[in-house]
């Protein structure tokens, strides 16, 4: 998942998206997503194997991760949840990226930066994550569906 078109449009800003209760798993690499701009609330998925890094960013996004497992593979070089791209670390340490009851396992790292967000949102257009530990009964059927052309889904 790639959100914003590019690093130049600005219009980008007043983008705003909810990932919730996907399944990521085996052979994936990266951007699950990859944000640009805008922000986004990244909550109760399951995150079972990435190759690279799970969410991405470059252009200052706010990322919001709550109530996501991370289970990290196995390849210690690629334990960090978090990937910042086209920016220096002392640009990107400004940059808001928070975890609120994720549950991080098998080594996995969730590099926090910026100053804690503030929600300018009404409560009640902000989906309201579940703990970490709840992921796995929230995307049990998550996936890709078993449909044939011709039949219905």
């Amino acid at each position: 998942m790639l959100f914003g078109a590019h690093d130049n449009d600005e219009m980008d800003k007043i983008m705003q998206i909810t990932v919730a209760f996907n399944h990521f798993g085996q052979g994936l690499t990266q951007r699950m997503p990859r944000c640009r701009w805008g922000f986004f609330h990244v909550l109760n998925n399951d995150y079972t194997h990435w190759e690279m890094y799970a969410i991405g960013g470059s252009a200052a996004p706010t990322i919001l991760s709550q109530g996501n497992r991370f289970i990290a593979p196995d390849n210690p070089s690629a334990k960090e949840i978090t990937h910042r791209n086209y920016a220096t670390e002392e640009v990107w340490r400004n940059w808001q990226w928070q975890s609120e009851g994720d549950l991080l396992m098998n080594g996995a790292t969730f590099i926090a930066s910026g100053s804690p967000i503030k929600l300018r949102y009404k409560k009640g257009l902000i989906m309201k994550p579940r703990d970490g530990t709840h992921v796995p009964r929230l995307t049990k059927f998550a996936g890709a569906l078993n449909c044939l052309v011709g039949s219905p889904c």
